[in-house]
């Protein structure tokens, strides 16, 4: 569990994110953490990742080979 307050979070759409409605929304001003949410669900769940697993993430994904 990772302690952040998602209520500081300054939220972007993914630039990634189409025309469907199919978005995600990420912070990254929330110190240790990376927050991630449903741009359809701006009040439902949240998911916290650090960085570097962030960072990995979207690394795998631009590169064609999402990990597991």
């Amino acid at each position: 569990m990772y302690d952040f307050d998602p209520s500081d979070a300054r939220w972007r759409t993914s630039s990634r994110s189409g025309a469907n409605g199919n978005c995600v929304e990420v912070a990254d001003n929330l110190g240790a953490v990376v927050a991630v949410r449903d741009s359809k669900d701006r009040s439902g769940a949240v998911l916290a990742f650090r960085h570097a697993a962030w960072a990995t993430f979207t690394a795998s994904l631009k590169n064609g080979t999402p990990s597991a």
